[in-house]
């Protein structure tokens, strides 16, 4: 008997010491999460004032001496880093920048291979490609011929004998010497106009329905046109029947440009410049109908049928005059 309660209370030692390891074990796995919620009651019980004290004390640390937790030598340090590295850099492009652009010149273009035959453009130009009025409406065909005047201000006889030299016609006006100098411009007179220079009828047509239309090349540095041969400009309906049209007349001459205006040697030393003309004089165009013209420049290494470009070698626009 005394042997099995010596059993026995062995046995409940044993069951009791399991229990006491199995509950220190649990202790032990729940500590961690009573740390972590400890912290967050701490966190939690953190006023405003708190948070607004350790936010200031951030800013600026009066015992360290800190602001946004560095010191002074330590900002003065960055600040002196960047400093540096930027003004390199700096230094690095602008120093690129001053090697790339000494091998361009501000008087010739570079590269000038991929550079396209001229476009055209007309005078008068106000909001649009057409031109339309009544003749006995003055208020409607006033306007274009204002545009014709300021246009032609810079061709006046007096103002390209001052400005300008006479040329040999049929020639192109080669200048040589250094590309800095100062070159000559060829004399454009307004009067070579003749019935669309706006001396002897001051509104150019206009008032009697027979406009007149002014054509210029856009200016290419260096370009020759024509290949020698003078580019000359003809006119005809885009769409719809011819007699709509009429016959044109051309100034100066039979509608072309001289070579003697070309080459063109840009605006840094072609100062004078004045380019070339071609007036075109509509006296026969239908009234009271909408006319589609279409005028274009024809010479050799001219292009004109690019139906993508309106403006490369012709120019479309419509008239529609009123009685």
């Amino acid at each position: 008997m005394e042997g099995n309660a010596s059993a026995g209370g062995m046995e409940d030692q044993h069951r009791s010491s399991h229990w006491k390891a199995e509950n220190k074990h649990e202790e032990k796995v729940q500590d961690p999460d009573r740390g972590e919620d400890e912290t967050k009651a701490e966190m939690g019980s953190k006023t405003w004032a708190d948070l607004a004290g350790e936010m200031k004390m951030f800013l600026w640390n009066p015992e360290e001496r800190t602001c946004l937790g560095r010191t002074a030598k330590s900002w003065g340090l960055i600040f002196l880093f960047y400093f540096i590295f930027y003004t390199c850099l700096a230094g690095m492009f602008a120093f690129c920048l001053y090697v790339m652009l000494l091998t361009l010149s501000p008087y010739t273009p570079t590269y000038r291979d991929r550079v396209s035959p001229p476009g055209v453009m007309i005078r008068p130009y106000l909001n649009g490609f057409t031109i339309a009025f009544n003749v006995s409406q003055p208020s409607t065909w006033q306007p274009y011929v204002d545009s014709m005047h300021h246009f032609l201000a810079a061709y006046d006889d007096k103002v390209q004998e001052e400005k300008n030299i006479e040329c040999i016609s049929g020639q192109y006006f080669i200048q040589g010497g250094n590309e800095s100098e100062e070159k000559k411009a060829c004399q454009f007179k307004r009067s070579l106009l003749q019935n669309c220079s706006g001396i002897e009828d001051p509104t150019f047509g206009y008032s009697k329905g027979q406009p007149c239309i002014l054509l210029k090349m856009n200016r290419i540095i260096g370009y020759r046109p024509g290949a020698g041969v003078p580019v000359s400009v003809d006119c005809k309906v885009q769409k719809g029947n011819e007699s709509n049209l009429g016959a044109v007349d051309f100034y100066p001459g039979n509608g072309t440009f001289d070579l003697m205006y070309y080459p063109y040697y840009g605006k840094h030393t072609h100062v004078n410049y004045t380019s070339p003309l071609v007036a075109m004089h509509f006296t026969e165009v239908k009234k009271n109908y909408v006319v589609p013209i279409q005028c274009s420049l024809n010479g050799k290494g001219i292009i004109n049928n690019v139906n993508s470009d309106r403006f490369l070698g012709r120019i479309i626009f419509t008239l529609n005059i009123g009685k």
